[in-house]
């Protein structure tokens, strides 16, 4: 399964240069194969994120979740396991963000891909055994 950061997602969603077409073939193969997820935070960021006008032409939170819902896309809850990792991630040098807290530890427990860009996350994963990183840029 491939968990995908929240800008992953939107440049998923706008069919953005930012992704690499390698990563674009294999996105599509696994969103094919059902085997493509968020953590619901992602949902949460997004609303934020049109609340200070900063995505553009993506939809509002809840008509993207609905229509990528529609389309095959895993929406895994922040459940208390996922909440008492997250706040653990602390202790082993992660940087304070919430939602990449979520995200991060939504994939540790799932045993999930993470695509990320994000280099506080790829650069704590070099030091991590339990997190595998995919880059959306190849």
């Amino acid at each position: 399964m491939i968990l995908l950061d929240t800008h992953v997602l939107v440049w998923s969603v706008m069919d953005s240069d930012r992704l690499g077409e390698e990563f674009k073939s294999m996105l599509g193969s696994s969103w094919g194969e059902g085997a493509v997820a968020v953590s619901s935070i992602v949902f949460w960021e997004i609303a934020m994120l049109h609340g200070r006008g900063s995505l553009g032409r993506v939809p509002p939170s809840r008509s993207l979740r609905n229509q990528l819902r529609v389309n095959g896309l895993n929406i895994l809850p922040v459940d208390d396991e996922v909440a008492i990792r997250a706040a653990e991630l602390g202790d082993e040098g992660f940087h304070p963000d919430p939602a990449d807290r979520f995200i991060t530890a939504t994939a540790i427990i799932g045993g999930f891909h993470l695509a990320t860009a994000d280099r506080k996350i790829i650069e704590w994963a070099e030091g991590f055994r339990g997190l595998s990183v995919l880059d959306p840029q190849r």
